[in-house]
């Protein structure tokens, strides 16, 4: 009986048809999945990336003007350093102000503008869909500006990633975009105010991978990169190239001593991270138990920020100039011990309290001072060797980011020598702080929001296996001339599948070209019919044309993300598009039990390999007379 495809009326076009569709056509068996798409995401990141330069330059000179106008009531735009500043005991009242200022512009202007800025921008990506509020771009950098010019212990680059970020998001928000397409010009706006910043491009686009995208795909990593190299090429004319903490050379093999030295400060600087991380919280935790609204809690971390300032002013401010003192070398116990001591405490205090301010530089300061305590006892390697080995390695136990720590350090000082070293001391650090602590600084505060957050990136195992390696090939199919009949004993007799109900069943023509689908549910519904008419029927009336289906060389991600679109979990299996010849059918049970497979190759221990060595056996006279196999596991 040929099928009566004529009688059936043509499906409507539905965005989950649609969506299978263009699965359909654009997910090819290859490494990648990017598309030309990717050119244009590209060039609009070119456009966020030179625009977030100009924002980077303009976040800077208002830091300046802050720092000018509150310290030495006078107008200007350079950075110059808080503790030049001769207001005395009066200096205590400078950050409190400050405090205030971000504490009401944070309450009546958004909420948003607190912290410091890099858990806010990863927020932004995974909660909001890459989506920020116009009013965030202009509020951080200048709340950001008041903290920092009020003698604020932080960086600027926390500001202006999430102010670049801010801005990558508006420009995504005016065109017709997804919502992936958003975060790369979100996290493009990031990496280049992060790049014009510090003159680090390839550390830049690092931390957009390692913290910020959540994927390594071309379609995210070119537009990203090339952002970040055009904020670098503009900041030279802007801001001015090379080194921004140019250190004495070093040698290029440091010995074992040396190497057992990075070791030994990675340990270090993952012990300091693990404090400072709890100490930030634990701090917040005080604040949050205070009977008063969050919007005072700056002002009284800002109380701390003008004592400690008053005792040790180098900890006020950015501290660029520190930082470059310290990468100097020979610098005296007592800057060394400050900015361990004072400026661990009034940073932790001040960030717990809710404030605006970066991550970044009060990290590489305190690393540097305990470079320079390590100095000490460590075999000599020159001039501030020490203090760039333990920077990065504070920095990438910290931030959980250890590539980026690694480069940010060569690019920040050019001292290539420094790799290897950098290399033991960062990997140290970071395994340290992963087996100490379950989050880092930046992942916590997410964590506390009710969130969670995983930071390690793995291949999908369902990439790794085919359609064709699960599918049941047990299958009850329909011939397109099955009688009424034949179908009422099917349904008595209960179909089986592997000794389970089977649900779903192809329809088939001679040649087991895959005609359709049909239901049990249809059929019994059908049957329970008591019109006359029904004892004439085809099976074509009931079968669903056009159904969705799987291909057997086609990864089951592809699968599994065909079944999230159309619903359906189970899914008959055909040889590919143009051949439909039925193969098996594949549900969602078959991808769970799939998964066990990557499940078991993580949690089942095995010895597979066994040394039989033939050792000597002496006998009674002393003398080796017989060989005995000894069985060794390794």
């Amino acid at each position: 009986m040929p099928m009566a495809s004529s009688t059936i009326a043509r499906q409507p076009r539905t965005f989950e048809t649609d969506t299978i569709e263009a699965i359909d056509r654009v997910r090819q068996p290859g490494d990648f999945t990017t598309t030309p798409r990717m050119l244009f995401i590209a060039l609009l990141a070119i456009v966020i990336g030179i625009a977030s330069t100009f924002i980077a330059f303009l976040l800077l000179k208002l830091i300046g003007i802050f720092t000018n106008l509150f310290f030495f009531q006078r107008w200007g735009t350079d950075l110059v350093s808080p503790a030049a500043n001769t207001l005395g005991v009066f200096e205590v009242i400078v950050p409190v102000i400050g405090a205030l200022l971000i504490g009401l512009m944070a309450r009546y202007g958004s909420e948003r503008i607190r912290g410091h800025g890099i858990p806010e921008a990863i927020e932004s990506i995974l909660m909001n869909g890459s989506k920020v509020e116009p009013k965030v771009a202009i509020l951080k950098p200048i709340s950001s500006a008041i903290s920092i010019g009020s003698g604020g212990p932080f960086g600027a680059e926390g500001p202006i990633i999430m102010t670049g970020g801010a801005f990558g998001s508006m420009i995504a928000q005016l065109f017709h975009l997804t919502s992936t397409e958003r975060k790369t010009l979100l996290v493009a706006g990031a990496a280049a105010g992060m790049s014009a910043t510090f003159a680090a491009p390839v550390a830049s686009v690092l931390l957009a991978v390692e913290l910020l995208l959540f994927e390594w795909k071309p379609r995210s990593l070119v537009p990203v990169a090339l952002a970040s190299a055009s904020a670098a090429i503009l900041r030279h004319f802007i801001l001015g190239g090379g080194p921004l903490f140019p250190v004495p050379p070093h040698s290029a093999f440091i010995g074992v001593a040396g190497f057992l030295g990075c070791v030994l400060a990675g340990l270090l600087a993952g012990g300091l991270s693990s404090l400072l991380t709890m100490a930030v919280y634990f701090f917040e935790d005080i604040f949050h138990r205070l009977p008063i609204h969050w919007m005072w809690w700056p002002m009284l971390g800002g109380l701390v920020i003008g004592i400690g300032g008053l005792i040790f002013p180098p900890a006020l401010g950015v501290g660029y100039d520190t930082i470059g003192t310290l990468l100097q070398g020979n610098v005296s116990l007592q800057l060394i011990v400050g900015v361990l001591v004072v400026k661990s405490i009034i940073w932790s205090v001040s960030l717990g309290s809710g404030t605006s301010g970066g991550v970044l530089a009060p990290l590489l300061m305190m690393g540097c001072a305990l470079g320079g305590i390590e100095g000490l006892f460590l075999p000599a390697e020159g001039a501030g060797f020490w203090a760039l080995i333990s920077m990065a390695a504070m920095l990438g136990g910290t931030m959980r980011s250890p590539f980026t720590a690694i480069i940010f350090a060569l690019e920040l000082t050019h001292d290539m020598n420094a790799l290897l070293p950098l290399l033991i001391a960062v990997i140290v650090a970071h395994g340290f702080t992963v087996l100490v602590m379950r989050r880092s600084i930046l992942t916590e505060k997410i964590s506390r929001r009710g969130y969670h957050l995983s930071r390690e990136y793995a291949i999908d195992p369902l990439e790794l296996l085919f359609a064709r390696e699960v599918m049941r090939t047990d299958v009850v199919a329909l011939p397109d001339t099955v009688s009424r009949a034949d179908v009422v004993t099917l349904l008595q007799g209960g179909a089986q599948q592997g000794g389970r109900m089977q649900h779903l069943h192809p329809v088939v023509n001679v040649e087991q070209q895959l005609l359709g689908v049909v239901t049990r549910n249809d059929l019994q519904a059908f049957l329970q019919q008591t019109d006359a008419k029904v004892e004439n029927w085809s099976i074509g009336t009931l079968i669903k044309q056009r159904p969705v289906v799987a291909y057997a060389n086609e990864p089951l991600r592809e699968v599994i993300n065909r079944m999230a679109v159309s619903g359906f979990t189970r899914l008959p299996v055909v040889e590919d598009s143009t051949t439909p010849k039925l193969l098996g059918m594949i549900s969602l049970s078959a991808l769970l039990r799939a998964r066990t497979h990557n499940l078991a190759e993580e949690r089942i221990r095995e010895r597979p390999l066994q040394l039989r060595l033939l050792l000597p056996r002496r006998g009674q006279s002393g003398k080796e007379s017989v060989l005995e196999k000894e069985t060794i596991d390794v």
